[in-house]
């Protein structure tokens, strides 16, 4: 069984719709596949109504935190997307993005770069927009080989020339939040030091004794002795353990499965699901 508990689609800032996004998971061999668009739901309705048979959409978000100044991301699964508490703040997050890409197309203005909003707002269509979509018009533009190149100090990755801060929820805040809404709360990426900051392994502890469910321990941008520095902490904690691809299509050079998550983890996060449930295919339509 293969299950991926972390992807993207233009709800966000992926580049497959989310109707060929499930799509590309059937066809990638995934069994299970979770939607997880940041600070939004809004591509589930279009999964699911094109979900082949004999694949399991996993519905969720990620959603943005910050503590200590350091700016993280936590996977909501399963969660009642109509929970008012929740749905505030993500429409909180949602709708401080379009200002603070404006700023940071500003700042980039300003370091010399010719980018303009209509671009970054022209390459985000209808999705919540993000870094992401500033880094691809970075690219197009040559300023950068590639989309991870533009989340450098030199550029927009936290603390960059061109970075803007933005409304982020406390993490602490946000697992009570989600637990409220029956989902469970994963941490996305603890390790990614690249990216920038990480939280230490005692704020992890801290989350977990506040009711985080688990980390993202398989994930592209962990090495091997940070999956398993992760991996132990995790088992000190008692917090559950899972793989992803963080898949954004042709954004990231990362393949849907390239991580997988372990059926019985994924059967426990399952368990403690009350918001919503998996939803197997029915055949769905083609998009």
């Amino acid at each position: 069984m293969r299950i991926d508990l972390h992807t993207h689609s233009t709800a966000s800032d992926g580049t497959d719709t989310p109707a060929e996004l499930v799509r590309h998971a059937a066809e990638a061999g995934l069994d299970v596949v979770a939607l997880t668009d940041h600070d939004t739901t809004r591509g589930h309705a279009a999964a699911l109504a094109a979900l082949p048979e004999g694949l399991t959409l996993v519905t969720g978000a990620e959603i943005s935190c910050a503590l200590d100044g350091v700016s993280l991301h936590m996977l909501a699964y399963l969660f009642d997307p109509a929970e008012p508490e929740l749905l505030r703040e993500r429409e909180l997050l949602r709708d401080d993005r379009v200002p603070r890409a404006r700023a940071m197309v500003g700042k980039l203005q300003e370091l010399g770069v010719p980018l303009t909003w209509d671009r970054v707002a022209e390459i985000a269509g209808d999705g919540s927009v993000g870094r992401p979509h500033i880094a691809t018009a970075l690219v197009e533009l040559g300023v950068v080989p590639t989309v991870s190149d533009a989340f450098t100090a030199d550029w927009i990755a936290d603390g960059g020339r061109a970075h803007v801060t933005k409304h982020e929820l406390d993490p602490f805040t946000l697992v009570r939040l989600v637990k409220a809404a029956g989902g469970v709360a994963v941490f996305a990426h603890p390790g990614a030091a690249k990216r920038g900051r990480t939280v230490s392994d005692e704020a992890i502890a801290g989350l977990a004794a506040a009711g985080l469910d688990g980390i993202e321990v398989d994930h592209m941008d962990h090495d091997g002795p940070t999956r398993a520095r992760l991996s132990a902490l995790a088992a000190d904690l008692g917090l559950l353990t899972t793989g992803s691809s963080d898949y954004h299509g042709s954004r990231k050079d990362v393949a849907l499965g390239a991580y997988t998550t372990d059926p019985e983890i994924y059967g426990e996060i399952t368990r403690r699901a009350t918001g919503a449930f998996p939803v197997p295919g029915a055949g769905g339509i083609r998009a």
